[in-house]
């Protein structure tokens, strides 16, 4: 997305190609994401982190899922042993704390690869008879085979939302924020629920309104919470802020010059902000 706050220094973005069946060449060149729960190791030289390649740990390369390719670089995922001991020159690190430090492509393939090695390592076995499952040749699957009941990836999917009041918008600070950062309010999809129906419902749980014109924006995967996040934006329909304070420690009405701290750009609550920014910018720059 494009808005007047993005950097135009900013470099083109990188091509990734995602597949699941592996090329027939050798792994030697290929990017291979090693990760265990939230960490990740990388090589790291001068404090400046790189992911390692195929030619680093070959062995684990070889049994490793592949990605797809980036720039025409293949990309592999695999487990981090328990038991390793960081070579010279490679740490282990929390995934998230990457953010900045590589490039936008290899970030996401960061948390691509937290969610296939995750759903990997937890579908090792049947979750109905406790038998061994197998890889499913051709797909992102293991299967028992048993009673052939399939696993695959989990995504749980959320809702996220900006929620504005004419030239005003809605920000919340999570009770379990480390930093005052404020962003736009979220919240987990029930079963039975449309993603409209929960909008309406984490709002009003979240901040006591109510809220009208619930319009899609758009999705982002942010695999660090194993969810796929869908934006909306909504219209203040009525009522008082009252915060849950379980979930929200306070909740304001923010205009676009008066901001507290904000979401980093990455993320799909940031491309909601610095959105409605732009729209109510733009009609006083035309003045």
């Amino acid at each position: 997305m494009s808005t007047d706050l993005d950097d135009p220094s900013e470099p083109a973005t990188r091509q990734f190609v995602a597949s699941h069946e592996p090329p027939d060449r050798p792994r030697d060149g290929a990017l291979l994401f090693l990760a265990r729960g939230m960490d990740l190791l990388v090589r790291e030289q001068d404090g400046t982190p790189s992911i390692p390649t195929g030619a680093d740990f070959p062995e684990l390369a070889a049994g490793a899922h592949f990605l797809g390719a980036l720039d025409g670089q293949d990309c592999y995922a695999a487990v981090l042993p328990d038991d390793l001991t960081p070579p010279e020159g490679f740490k282990k690190v929390l995934a998230r704390s990457l953010y900045t430090r590589l490039d936008d492509a290899e970030f996401s393939l960061v948390g691509r690869s937290l969610a296939i090695v995750e759903w990997d390592v937890t579908h090792r076995f049947c979750g109905r008879c406790g038998a061994p499952t197998q890889l499913v040749p051709g797909e992102r699957a293991r299967r028992c085979p048993v009673d052939r009941t399939p696993f695959y990836p989990r995504i749980a999917p959320a809702i996220i939302v900006l929620v504005s009041r004419g030239d005003t918008m809605l920000l919340g600070r999570n009770a379990s924020f480390p930093q005052p950062m404020f962003s736009t309010l979220a919240g987990f999809v029930d079963p039975g629920e449309s993603l409209e129906e929960c909008v309406a419902r984490e709002v009003k749980e979240e901040v006591g309104i109510d809220i009208h014109h619930i319009r899609y924006f758009g999705s982002q995967p942010w695999p660090f919470g194993r969810s796929l996040m869908v934006g909306f934006t909504a219209e203040y329909a009525g009522g008082d802020i009252v915060v849950d304070p379980k979930e929200i420690a306070e909740a304001r009405w923010f205009s676009p010059d008066d901001l507290p701290m904000l979401p980093p750009r990455l993320s799909i609550a940031r491309q909601l902000i610095d959105s409605f920014i732009e729209r109510v910018k733009r009609p006083k720059l035309g003045q």
